[in-house]
């Protein structure tokens, strides 16, 4: 299995010889509005794409984990074959099927697709109201023949649906949409923070951990230097990788 990390939460699995684009937003760097009511008033993307846009959007599936902005913007719906199978939580079907494709799959509880199997699991994208304003948020779990089984998060926090998937799946790689991102200045975080990071870690401490969902978008906070000195701090960076965009990771 190889995972590329290409910006924010856009990832590039390549798994049973097939690649699966997941979240792509593939924007021009500040060619979108920012959140407001955040320190940062710099329009998004922060940063451009690491690798040539025509080159990404050469894939043989889509997988998405909701529908907000910063995971599926007009830019990826614009540019995508509109026959490029599209995986999503069944909430998010007639949405997608607004933006013209037609060969989307509905996950309610799993999929299987060319012996990839995908299970979804819940999550909160931050908590009490906050979270209902946000909407349901999905996670999923891949797994294929002779590869690692693999987890990406979604944009959650540290819950109740995150833990029992990490106890139920036990996966060897686990994909973290982290940012601690926030709707208002010292909000409560809407992703993960460094703390739900540590409790992870300590959840499946064999496990191989991802970190991404960083430094791309106005209203995260978490940046990648004060990741690596908090895993530091708690002995953590053997566990844990914070890729650079662009970069590969091959398991």
């Amino acid at each position: 299995m190889r995972i590329q990390l290409i910006r924010h939460a856009t990832l590039r699995l390549i798994i049973n010889n097939k690649t699966i684009l997941v979240d792509p937003v593939l924007s021009k760097k500040g060619t979108m509005p920012y959140i407001p009511n955040v320190s940062n008033r710099n329009r998004n993307p922060l940063v451009e794409l690491p690798i040539d846009v025509n080159d990404i959007v050469r894939t043989d599936a889509v997988l998405l984990t909701h529908m907000h902005s910063d995971h599926f913007d007009e830019t990826a719906a614009r540019l995508l074959p509109k026959n490029i199978p599209i995986f999503c939580q069944s909430e998010d079907e007639v949405k997608v099927r607004q933006k013209e494709f037609y060969s989307v799959n509905p996950i309610e509880k799993d999929c299987c697709w060319n012996d990839i199997i995908f299970k979804r699991v819940g999550g909160q994208h931050g908590k009490g109201e906050v979270a209902k304003q946000m909407g349901i948020v999905s996670g999923y779990v891949i797994k294929t023949k002779n590869e690692p089984s693999l987890y990406i998060t979604g944009d959650t926090v540290w819950c109740l649906e995150v833990e029992k998937a990490l106890e139920i799946y036990n996966p060897e790689l686990v994909v973290i949409f982290a940012g601690a991102a926030q709707l208002t200045e010292g909000g409560i975080p809407i992703t993960m923070n460094k703390e739900d990071i540590f409790h992870i870690c300590k959840k499946v401490p064999k496990s191989k951990v991802i970190v991404v969902h960083m430094e791309a978008w106005n209203h995260c906070s978490l940046m990648r230097k004060e990741l690596r000195s908090f895993l530091k701090d708690n002995s953590l960076l053997g566990q844990v990788s914070i890729p650079k965009d662009g970069e590969y990771m091959e398991y």
